[in-house]
This record gives structure tokens, sequence and C-alpha cells, in this order.
């Protein structure tokens, strides 16, 4: 893989008109090459075309393409703008929220988008209990985690009536909306297994022709281990100033490739438009950014969190521990956890992983997030603020052996007499992540810890999160908005993304899964900012909850990388941010356009 590396670092720039041909020789389908098109690689396959049922980056961005809800999010203002919605009222006493929707909305097969479908996709999906939809868990209000009632008001108009005021309320009708004329028949149909057949839905294998959207995209076709192709929605609801209508580019393809070296080899032999610029290829990329004829744009930190986290279920799944209980009794030891902060490198990491383009994160919430606390910032009964962990290995050793682990040479062993040895995974193809799990597993032998690192197929590791619950310790992101709120899945303790401690939303009651206090004060902060419309106060719970969750560790926070990326200089409007993800620039997917090439 080196050897591939260097050798594709190492090839010039082909010229523009190089790189056009190159692409009609490679992409093109049975479009003429007149056919606006941006190519834009994914590492992966998405898991499924359900919206619903999306729970990693790859198939979330596929179906940012392909759905729109109520209201959406300007991601340079962070303001909440129109989308399926063309206006919204909220009552007086914070409890009564009513849309309008706009005039002749349509999906992707010409059928009207209408309030039947929001009723339904509210009532009858997202609301319903036997479908494992993350979102419910974030539109739980108060500590009774009651959800809104949604009613049809007349031809436009919906009513979401809810318990007692809700802060983070509009954020959350950024759902997608999804056709009731379609899905309707699939909660009443059960599968084999006496399942509704919704859960089997649009999954990977389906005719992506036949799924039906509302966003600026459709899947044309999806060949798998290859490529997504996209086509322009003609029945998209959104036009431009001029009243030309959206998206003006009218082609996506998204080639399927296994790794961040594959994706780079690709943009810089012309067959990607764009590229996320890592630490390691940021230099070449900058260098030859005339040449290339692109641009790099930087979007400032990035608002994901890049940490590793232990298992930390003590629960029984199929008559067996989640976690072999020795092991459980270790990653359960909020010292062992401390220890491991005290012993990462995070300088060493920014210096030779991030080539110093990026910076230490110390929060579950992103810096760009109101609610954010810096470090050092004296909070009422914290003077400090946060606790932070700077790499000591004194401290380290320290916190171990206080806490009746032993050195036995230069190895750790447990009061028991147990070698302390786990595995360590992350996600194979990301550089920088199985990088830091090497890394990590080198700082860890410094305090006496044998740390097997494993790289996976990332779908294989997340099943493992959601299914198996059958991992140690892993090296991975999570995503943070404007809104801490959109992250409650991930602290509430039966949140669908809860996954240091994972109740499986299908599964009955785990046996012996514990929850433990300041796991329990989490969820509980996190209601109750929910609650609290005053903002002063709502800044003093979320600076309450990062300063216990940096207590307590359940994620130990590594380094930031900045949003970087190289963008074809044909490819106007861009407007970078941090806050896109892994989408990037095409987080404005539909306000693109192309000069003539």
């Amino acid at each position: 893989m080196l050897g591939i590396v260097i050798f594709g670092l190492a090839i010039a720039l082909p010229s523009c008109r190089s790189l056009d041909r190159l692409r009609l020789e490679n992409f093109r389908t049975d479009q003429s090459a007149s056919v606006p098109t941006i190519i834009s690689t994914i590492i992966g396959e998405p898991k499924t075309f359900n919206t619903l049922l999306s729970a990693e980056s790859t198939s979330s961005d596929v179906l940012a393409m392909m759905y729109t809800g109520l209201l959406g999010t300007d991601l340079i203002t962070g303001e909440i703008v129109p989308a399926l919605a063309e206006s919204w009222n909220v009552s007086e006493d914070g409890k009564t929220i009513t849309y309008i929707l706009k005039e002749n909305l349509k999906w992707s097969d010409g059928e009207p988008l209408t309030v039947d479908d929001v009723v339904f996709t509210y009532n009858d999906l997202i609301f319903n209990e036997e479908i494992p939809a993350g979102l419910r868990d974030i539109m739980r209000i108060g500590a009774e985690g009651k959800l809104p009632t949604v009613r049809k008001l007349g031809d436009r108009r919906i009513e979401f009536k809810i318990p007692e005021p809700f802060a983070p309320f509009l954020q959350t009708t950024g759902a997608a909306i999804l056709p009731k004329h379609v899905l309707e028949k699939t909660l009443t149909t059960r599968s084999p297994d006496g399942q509704p057949l919704f859960l089997s839905t649009w999954d990977t294998s389906t005719d992506p022709t036949k799924i039906v959207g509302n966003g600026p995209y459709k899947i044309k076709r999806f060949v798998p281990g290859e490529r997504i192709v996209f086509e322009s929605n003609e029945y998209y609801w959104d036009t431009g100033e001029d009243g030309r209508q959206k998206p003006y580019v009218k082609e996506l393809i998204w080639p399927v490739v296994t790794s961040q070296d594959a994706e780079f080899v690709r943009f810089r032999s012309g067959d990607s438009d764009m590229v996320s610029v890592t630490p390691n290829i940021f230099p070449l990329v900058k260098q030859d950014e005339k040449q290339g004829n692109y641009t790099v744009y930087e979007g400032g930190p990035a608002a994901s969190r890049f940490f590793i986290t232990f298992n930390l279920n003590k629960g029984s799944l199929n008559g067996k521990p989640v976690v072999n209980p020795v092991k459980a009794a270790w990653f359960n030891n909020v010292s062992f956890r401390q220890a491991v902060a005290h012993a990462i490198d995070r300088q060493t990491m920014l210096n030779n992983l991030f080539k110093g383009l990026g910076e230490f994160q110390n929060s579950q919430i992103a810096p760009q997030s109101p609610y954010y606390l810096p470090e050092g910032m004296p909070v009422p009964g914290y003077p400090a603020g946060l606790p932070v962990y700077d790499y000591d290995l004194e401290a380290a050793r320290k916190l171990l052996t206080d806490a009746g682990f032993e050195y036995r040479g230069d190895q750790l062993f447990d009061a028991e007499g147990n070698r302390v040895r786990f595995t360590l995974q992350t996600n194979v193809g990301n550089n920088l992540r199985e990088s830091a799990i090497i890394q990590i597993s080198q700082n860890l032998a410094q305090i006496g810890i044998q740390a097997d690192t494993n790289p996976i197929d990332f779908n294989k590791l997340i099943a493992n999160m959601d299914n198996t619950l059958d991992w140690d310790a892993i090296v991975l992101s999570f995503g943070a908005g404007l809104e801490p709120n959109s992250s409650a899945n991930l602290w509430t303790v039966n949140g669908n993304s809860h996954f240091f401690n994972y109740q499986p939303s299908t599964l009955p009651p785990l046996p012996g899964r514990e929850i433990a206090d300041w796991e329990q004060e989490l969820s509980n902060l996190y209601v109750q900012a929910a609650q609290e419309l005053d903002e002063t106060k709502r800044k003093a719970l979320y600076a309450r909850t990062q300063i216990l969750a940096q207590e307590n560790l359940p994620f130990i926070h590594l380094v930031g990388q900045y949003s970087i990326w190289a963008v074809r200089n044909d490819i106007e409007n861009i407007k970078p941010t941090a806050l896109a993800g892994t989408l990037g620039p095409l987080w404005n997917v539909d306000e693109l356009e192309l000069a003539e090439r």
C-alpha cells in the first residue's frame, strides 16, 4: 500500500483537457458529454437507502441528496431556513408549532407531496416504536420522554403540539419527509419473522429507480463496489432567484473506493472533482493548486469529534456477557480511563499524524456551537473549567496503581493477576484512524497495557456496535453540530446511539446492564437542557455536561483536524464550512454550478 501511495504522489497532474477526457472515458453513463456532472468519491458503500434506518455517514450522505425536511439549516449562518415548509409559527406558550407547506410540492415520481405525507412520516414512522429511528430519541420531550402530537389542519397546514416548551424543536423538523403512497403498505405487511416490512424496504438490493424522494437528486444507478449515479429530480421544489430550476448540476457520480489513498489517487488522476485533504497530502495538494486548476478550501476546525471509547456494557446477550467480565472491570474503572487519557501523546499525534493541521479536542460539543465550553473557561463550581488530560505517564501509572493495578516488570496486571490486554479497532481505509490506533497502542505500551490493533471493514464495525456488541475499544468520530440536542440519542441512556453502553431497542433489557450515576446524570442534563428556553441557563447546563463527560471519559477526545477540501475551479458557489462533515462542498449541492467544460 505504501508503494502505491508514493507512486500516486509522484505522478504529474494532467491538463484540464485530459481531465475531461478521463471523465468521459471512465465515468460517463448513457448521458451525453454535455450533461453537467460532478464526480465525488465515497469510501465504502451505503448500508441502506432507507433514511430512517441510516446510522453511518456513507448512507447519510447518499440520502442527503435525496430527501428534504420541513426546515433546513444554513451551515454558514447557522440560521433555520424554509425547505418543504414555506413558513412556520410558534405559539406564545411555545407548545404549538404550525407549518405551512409550499404549494404544488411533488415527489420524484410526480405524485403530489402533501400534509398527509408529513403526518405519516412523524406519526407512523418516526414515532413508531417498532422502527429503530434515532430521530425519535432526539424528539423526546421532558423527563418522561413524551413525543409531539402531529395533525393535519388543512391542505397545506400541519400542527405539532408538544407537552412543554422544547428549545431545539425547530431543528428536529429538518427530518426527511417520506412518501405515504409508497411506504404505507410496508407497515401493515409483515415479514416472515413478524417485523414490519418497512425494516427491509429500500435496502441496497432495491432497484434504486424505485426509491421515491423529494430532494434535489434521485438514484439513477447503483453498481455495488463501483459507483452510485444520481440524476437531478425534475420535481424538486426549489428554484434560484432567477427562477431557474435547481439543482443546476444535472448528474452526480460517486465512485466507490476503499481508502483515502484511493480517493487521492483518483483526484490526482482527474477522475474526481473534489477530495477531502488529509494532513499527509496537504503539502502536495497545496503545492499543485495552480497547476491542477483547483482551489484548496479551508473550513476551520472539524465539528466532528475524534475519540477512543471503551465498551462499558456489563450486560449479557444470548446468555453470554457482552464484554469479558475481566475487561469490563477495567473499562468501567474511571481511573483506568483517565490513565489511558494521560498516556496518549496528543501533541505527537497532532505533529506527526495531523502535520499540525488540527487542534486538541476536549469536549463532545463542536467549537462552532454557542454552547461550547472552551478549555480554561471557569464556570460555577469549576473555577478551572474543563478537566484536561495532558500527556503524563507518571500520572497515568499512579492512577493505575492507586486503583489496584500492579506492575510486573513493564507489564500491567490487575489485582487478580490478569494481564491488561484488549483489542483496539477502527475502520480500515481511513489513514488517520489506522495511524491513530497504532500510535495509541504504542503509547499504552509505555504504561504496561497491550492494545492489539485490528482495523476492520466499516460496515462490520458498525454491525458489531449495533448488533453483536462485540468490541473492546474503538477509535472513531461522531458528528457534532450547532445544537447539542442533535446528539441527545448518543447521551441518553436508552438512546439509539448510546453505543458505549448500548441497549438495542429491538431487544428486551439486557440482563446485568448497569447505568452509572454519572451516565444517568448526563442523560438527565440533556433532557433538562432541551427543556430550558433561557439561553444563559441552557449554556450552564451544557457546560455541566461537558465537565461531567471529561471527568468520567466515556469518550477520550483526541485531535480534530481542520476541514480542508480541494475542488476543481470550474465548480462554482462553493461555501466551505466544517459543519458539513463528510458531505464537504456538497452540503449546498443544489446551488452548485459548473462553468463550461
